[in-house]
């Protein structure tokens, strides 16, 4: 059985990263989403929350599991059983800063592997970070989020006005 594990901070889950677990779906028996916790980041959603978004956006697929982990993407690939990383791309800027964290991954684990897929044409100016600039701008995101993330966002939002 192949497994593969495709990490990030997915703050939140985009049409982009659906796109990009449906197709690494196709090529691995198994496929984790691991929710990585940055202690560097402010995040806008709880790693629980992520969590929990990606389960509902991603029911339709059925050999994904989803979880979360913090420290060392080694470790927690070991750890699984999983001998494959999943990165997606946008962009020749995503290529280049992927590619440094392909080599030091296979420094620190020769038996990993990490597998590119570019995000479909009409997700690559989708971002995490831009649906949320969009956001709380009251911008539109439907059709570039899952309707349940899209709902999330708002309320966050929602949220985040009524602290100010």
């Amino acid at each position: 059985m192949t497994k593969a594990v495709c990490s990030g901070s997915f703050d939140p889950v985009t049409y982009g990263h659906i796109d990009v677990f449906e197709r690494a779906s196709k090529m691995f028996d198994e496929l984790t989403v691991a929710v990585f916790h940055n202690i560097r980041k402010d995040p806008f959603f709880s790693v629980e929350e992520r969590v929990r978004l990606i389960e509902e956006s991603t029911g339709h697929i059925p050999n994904i599991k989803v979880s979360s982990f913090s420290g060392l993407i080694p470790d927690y690939l070991h750890t699984n059983g999983a001998n494959v990383i999943v990165r997606g791309l946008r962009s020749v800027t995503d290529f280049e800063y992927e590619v440094q964290q392909a080599q030091m991954l296979k420094h620190i684990a020769p038996d990993l592997e990490t597998v590119f897929i570019l995000t479909g044409q009409e997700y690559y100016f989708v971002s995490s970070s831009g649906i949320r600039e969009l956001a709380m701008f009251h911008g539109d995101i439907h059709g570039l989020v899952p309707e349940c993330v899209e709902e999330a966002v708002k309320r966050r939002i929602m949220e985040i006005e009524a602290k100010s």
